[in-house]
């Protein structure tokens, strides 16, 4: 049996040494977490939605996986100005990746929605961003922390837990909920860390954290791409 097409959006990287230029990439650890789960993970070029048909893309998938990457420009929220903080914006890579959550969520596609890709979902969806949490005292970079996770939800289901150790790195987080949407999952300072669609057809789920970091070794973080993939297999 093939496995599920799952489609990742590529990330831009202006210097990688190993190709001597710039390139578009995807993190490995993102990559193995879909292989072990049963899929094969597919990276996407980041095309312009104005010229390029991105439902027709993505038809062609059995789920899409949204992941981590720079911060979204604040203007795609409404914001008037921007934080000192905000860093890696790059306007067709939010372009592409809004239209793709959209689209996705369209489609009923399955959708897991990681970390930056959670806020790309809030914000395709009407909601907004704090730009920056508060510097190194408050932001969630470089810290693994427990999380609480709501009963009830599509998150527990796939985790099978009420608590995870998420690994982060973010100095943002969700403000405004964007419509629909319900928070599944929160950090001790209030912090969302998980949001889901309740009414929406097909299986999505998006978390604040990176899972691929621990998943080899974190059987609730692998879960996510488990739960994903089969998601992916169920709707071929």
């Amino acid at each position: 049996m093939t496995r599920p097409l799952i489609a990742v959006p590529a990330r831009f990287s202006a210097t990688t040494s190993a190709l001597r230029y710039a390139a578009e990439v995807n993190a490995r650890a993102l990559i193995e977490a879909v292989w072990r789960a049963g899929g094969e993970p597919v990276t996407i070029h980041p095309a312009d939605p104005a010229v390029t048909d991105v439902t027709a893309r993505l038809a062609r998938f059995d789920g899409v996986l949204l992941p981590g990457g720079g911060d979204l420009a604040p203007h795609r929220y409404g914001a008037a100005d921007t934080h000192d903080s905000v860093y890696d914006v790059d306007d067709l890579q939010d372009a592409f990746d809004l239209e793709v959550a959209r689209r996705t969520l369209d489609l009923g596609l399955p959708l897991l929605a990681v970390c930056r890709g959670l806020q790309v979902v809030n914000v395709a969806l009407g909601g907004t961003l704090e730009q920056d949490m508060g510097g190194p005292e408050r932001e969630h970079r470089h810290i693994v922390h427990p999380v609480a996770i709501e009963r009830g939800t599509l998150l527990e289901r796939a985790t099978g837990a009420q608590k995870a150790e998420a690994s982060c790195y973010h100095h943002q987080r969700v403000e405004r909920l964007g419509s629909g949407l319900r928070v599944t999952a929160r950090a001790a300072d209030g912090t969302v860390e998980g949001l889901e669609l309740p009414d929406v057809e097909g299986w999505f789920t998006a978390v604040q954290w990176h899972p691929e970091d621990t998943a080899h070794e974190d059987a609730v973080q692998q879960a996510l791409f488990d739960a994903l993939v089969r998601a992916a297999g169920e709707g071929r």
